[in-house]
């Protein structure tokens, strides 16, 4: 049995506490849903593409016509017509025709062909071959990417340009989307002043709560600031009881050091269920978790590079929860 490190099983069993696809669903308008979470499966409403067309410019044929042509005995066509990208429908040939399609023309069912331009010799209204060509050949069918019921993006998927794009050949206009998970994050400890503050002696600016924002917005929520949080701990329990009712997470940054752990330990103890208690690591250790009717409450380190560790580490799998994505937990790239 492969032995697990204890910061892979304090991930996971934080992670099997947070309601997978918790946040509730919102339409979102496709042109506006990149980086979002698709709540449901997008399935297509029809064939794509919708029709048989040809994927490069130059004459559609009948294949069988075309296998006896050789360098040595070229065959000739006679170009009756073409079909333009958005006409309708594809006129029938007779023995000997032809007609030039461009790359998307519209082409029929059957036994046909098209010679690209390079290999066609033209001369007038006329051009000749000089080899067999296979059925179908260069020849899109009819719902080669997908057939109507196919799920072509499946819920939990954080939206790139590309999935827009699919979207959009499938005629979307709106998309169901995850809401996203609203966070509030607190700063604790007395000797901590806002950033933009004047530092007195033993002061430290707050720059956590601006780092953190940032890095729960990259990771499709939206951040809430609930204050710089004093050592009192009946005042710091109302504002995160109150900050619960209001979010979905609890970001708390400080007050986490072997020295003050008792006091967030009994902070998270207060809200809801006390689930990590410190996680043995060389970096970031001290980071305390729990859940409060569902909702993940972290708390990091004070000192930020280990700050934004402890996000990236439990923060983000926590929100990929909440939204719905079904990924790996995050990797550490420090050495235990």
């Amino acid at each position: 049995m492969t032995e697990i490190s204890p910061l892979v099983e304090a991930q996971q069993k934080f992670a099997a506490a947070v309601p997978f696809r918790s946040v509730a669903a919102q339409s979102c308008v496709l042109a506006q849903a990149l980086g979002r979470t698709l709540y449901t499966d997008l399935t297509a409403p029809g064939d794509s593409p919708p029709y048989h067309r040809a994927i490069v410019e130059g004459f559609v044929v009948n294949t069988a016509e075309t296998q006896a042509a050789s360098e040595e005995t070229p065959v000739s066509f006679a170009v009756v017509g073409e079909i333009k990208p958005g006409d309708e429908q594809c006129p029938a040939i007779g023995a000997g025709e032809a007609l030039r399609v461009s790359t998307g023309s519209i082409l029929a069912d059957g036994p046909f062909s098209v010679v690209r331009m390079w290999e066609a010799n033209c001369s007038g209204g006329t051009f000749t071959i000089s080899r067999p060509f296979p059925p179908r050949f260069f020849i899109e069918e009819s719902g080669c990417d997908h057939k109507a019921g196919d799920v072509v993006l499946t819920a939990g998927t954080l939206l790139t340009a590309a999935d827009l794009g699919v979207a959009a050949s499938l005629g979307v206009e709106m998309l169901g989307v995850a809401s996203q998970p609203t966070v509030t994050l607190f700063s604790s400890g007395d000797e901590v002043v806002p950033h933009t503050a004047a530092l007195a002696p033993g002061s430290i600016r707050d720059c956590n709560s601006i780092m953190l924002a940032a890095a729960v917005t990259g990771a499709g929520g939206i951040a809430h600031f609930g204050g710089i949080m004093r050592d009192d701990f009946d005042a710091f329990v109302s504002s995160a009881r109150q900050a619960l009712e209001q979010s979905d997470m609890l970001l708390i940054s400080g007050g986490t050091a072997v020295g003050d752990r008792d006091f967030i330990s009994d902070l998270v103890s207060e809200l809801g269920e006390l689930l990590v208690d410190g996680v043995p690591m060389r970096s970031g250790r001290p980071l305390i978790m729990g859940v409060a009717g569902g909702k993940p409450i972290i708390c990091v380190a004070g000192h930020p590079p280990e700050a934004l560790r402890g996000f990236n580490l439990f923060g983000v799998a926590a929100m990929n929860r909440l939204l719905g994505r079904d990924v790996e937990l995050p990797t550490d790239a420090v050495t235990n």
